[in-house]
């Protein structure tokens, strides 16, 4: 009698190095260098063009309503531009006047303050500043110098003695003081040093105008230019681009802009009633300091404040003009602004300071202005550009990762905890079911992926089978049920990623009491998981009998040796209907499979076999002569077609039908 010679094992695939960087990173790195390069040397010129788009960018909706008020571009264009000259015209005026009345009363203001200061120092500061002195003065005090007997002290001075009187006085050596005079400067003089500091601000302003208008002249025809140059062999693309770079810029300046009027008009009010001199001028640079992030508002805050202890003889002005700016920054940050526009300028918050330090190193003050309008852009030229994804992912508020890649660097490090917070997240929205088809299943593939590659090694496969279980034993206590209406989050508390996976309902049917159903079913445990023989399969089991479980039907988990022909006879079939078999990773020909079942079968017969082909079964039993080769009973593609066709078939009709069913059908979707 030959014997059988066992299998060999499967030895993991070899892993290549990584390769050398190429020499197309390397050019990418030139053009970088070059770029930011350009930007600092050309800031001359491109400041005032970026300028120019962002203001086109905020008269764009005013132009807009004009055209629809059946005025020619022409007409519409000149008159926005020239409500917007009357606007900062306005605002410089008033705060000109404003300045010039509290510069004559600036000595009263400056004297208040220094007394204030020396206050502060004498009942503060001054016990403070004693505290310091001894704990440095820690020393002894230097002694007196002893004089050594073999180095005697030199002898004392002479005294100054007068001239004798007979001498002539020496001359008077002191030297004679010079002063420099400058010549009477002329009425030409006095006027070009004055209008020199003005003329470089308005010559900006001048083309920065002259620009926009142009711009906003020729708005169709340069966004034609634009396709053409950069996506004429993909204009849904280039158009849905612009679109989105328009759209988003002009909503992001629209709510700042009204937003921070909001914010300029209380600071304004709550100084006035505070009693601070000039609250007219201190709400308008409120409002224009807060277009700069997060250093904006505490630089706002500081004339104010000066004020308030130069004007008032008490602290009780610094202390409510203070609560005033640090109340209402907050509310209005934290609060107000995600009510506005919610999280829609897709840029994280590191991004936002990141770019701020990079362009104000770049631009200069104007670079801190213009950084998170700059940034945007990036982010959405990342979001339409293949080879701009990465700045996206570096800039963007959306994931990096994918909930399914999420999940699977989750539990590859063994973090549980992770998981079940993610598992969370997504189960406000969507049933078990669905997060385990869609995701845990999915991230399940990614793994055995990685151990076929010969990747995952032995230590981070426990590692990762071990957190699926705590995951798994976690969710033990949620229902297979859908979320209702009123639970389910705000569409700003899920992120992109986490929104993109696909819903789905899950299974409707209920499996009847034990004692309502015939035959096997009537068992506590009637349906048998057994685990494949990847090394993931026993955690799909766990995921399966978990969901059975929820819908009525008891179920055990079974490791695949208990299957092996050494095995097969000790595997008790007492109360088993229907055995279900998970297969996480099956490629090639699944003739070890057919072997499986050949076994089940002679150790259960008249019992319905299922086969769970996770998550891409059909694809590799798309064959008819394949699929008929198995001899199973039914075959899923999921965890929820599972735990339907388990339910129908624990139902007398279900069972009839499932026996007289031909070999492997596809189980019946679910609605919906």
């Amino acid at each position: 009698m030959s014997q059988t010679t066992p299998p060999e094992p499967r030895r993991p695939a070899r892993v290549e190095p990584p390769s050398s960087p190429e020499l197309g990173h390397l050019f990418a790195l030139i053009v970088a260098v070059v770029i930011v390069a350009s930007l600092y040397l050309a800031r001359e010129v491109l400041i005032p063009i970026t300028l120019a788009i962002l203001l086109s960018f905020v008269l764009a909706p005013v132009v807009r309503l004009l055209r629809g008020l059946n005025l020619p571009r022409a007409a519409a264009v000149l008159l926005a531009v020239v409500l917007a000259l009357g606007v900062i015209t306005t605002i410089g005026s008033v705060i000109g006047l404003q300045v010039a009345g509290l510069a004559q009363e600036a000595p009263r203001y400056q004297r208040a303050v220094m007394q204030k200061w020396e206050a502060a120092q004498g009942g503060i500061l001054s016990p403070l500043n004693d505290l310091i002195h001894r704990l440095g003065s820690t020393g002894s005090p230097v002694p007196a110098a002893v004089p050594d007997p073999g180095h005697p002290a030199p002898p004392p001075a002479a005294p100054a003695t007068l001239p004798p009187a007979g001498s002539a006085a020496q001359p008077d050596q002191r030297p004679v003081p010079v002063q420099i005079r400058e010549a009477e400067s002329t009425a030409v003089e006095t006027l070009r040093r004055l209008i020199t500091p003005v003329i470089g601000p308005l010559e900006t302003t001048l083309i920065v105008f002259i620009v926009a208008v142009f711009i906003l002249m020729q708005q169709a025809d340069l966004r034609d230019r634009l396709i053409r140059l950069f996506g004429s062999s993909d204009l849904h693309r280039t158009t849905e681009a612009l679109d989105d770079a328009g759209r988003r810029l002009s909503k992001y300046f629209l709510a700042q802009l009204m937003l921070n009027a909001g914010f300029g008009i209380i600071i304004a009010v709550g100084l006035f009633f505070i009693g601070v001199p000039s609250p007219l001028v201190w709400g308008i640079l409120a409002a224009l300091l807060r277009f700069i992030p997060y250093i904006g508002a505490p630089l706002a805050a500081l004339p104010p404040l000066i004020l308030a202890a130069g004007t008032d003889p008490g602290w009780a002005m610094v202390i409510w003009t203070a609560a005033l700016f640090f109340v209402t920054e907050p509310v209005m940050g934290q609060v107000v602004e995600p009510m506005v526009y919610g999280h829609s300028t897709g840029l994280s918050p590191v991004s936002v300071v990141v770019a701020a330090i990079f362009w104000t190193w770049l631009w200069g003050p104007i670079g801190l202005i213009l950084a998170t309008p700059l940034t945007l852009c990036l982010v959405v030229l990342g979001r339409h550009v293949e080879r701009m994804e990465f700045l996206d992912v570096m800039l963007g508020d959306r994931p990096a990762l994918t909930p399914v890649e999420n999940f699977y660097q989750r539990v590859l490090a063994g973090d549980t905890d992770e998981a079940l917070s993610q598992a969370e997240t997504l189960l406000k929205d969507r049933s078990l079911s669905a997060y385990y088809d869609q995701v845990a299943l999915k991230g399940l593939q990614l793994a055995a992926n990685d151990v076929e590659r010969g990747v995952l090694r032995d230590e981070k496969l426990d590692r990762v089978k071990n957190a699926v279980r705590g995951l798994v034993a976690d969710l033990s206590e949620v229902p297979d049920l859908e979320p209702s209406t009123e639970e389910a989050p705000a569409p700003e508390a899920t992120s992109v990623a986490e929104k993109a996976v696909p819903h789905q309902h899950p299974p409707e049917h209920q499996a009847r009491p034990p004692a309502e159903r015939e035959g096997s079913w009537a068992s506590e445990m009637p349906v048998l998981c057994l685990a494949g023989r990847g090394p993931l399969d026993e955690a799909t089991s766990d995921m399966l009998a978990q969901l059975l479980n929820k819908h009525g039907l008891g179920a055990r988990v079974v490791p695949h040796e208990a299957s092996s022909r050494d095995q097969i006879a000790r595997l008790d079939p007492t109360g088993v209907a229907m055995v279900c078999v998970s297969y996480l990773d099956i490629s090639g020909s699944p003739a070890h499979l057919r072997y499986l079942l050949r076994r089940l079968r002679s150790r259960m017969p008249g019992v319905t076999l299922l086969v769970g082909l996770w998550p891409e079964g059909e694809a590799v039993l798309s064959d008819a002569a394949t699929a008929k080769a198995v001899g199973a009973d039914l075959y899923v593609s999921s965890l929820k077609d599972a735990v339907i066709a388990c339910v129908k078939a624990s139902s007398s009709e279900g069972a009839e039908a499932a026996r007289a069913r031909p070999a492997l059908t596809p189980a019946e979707p679910a609605p919906g």
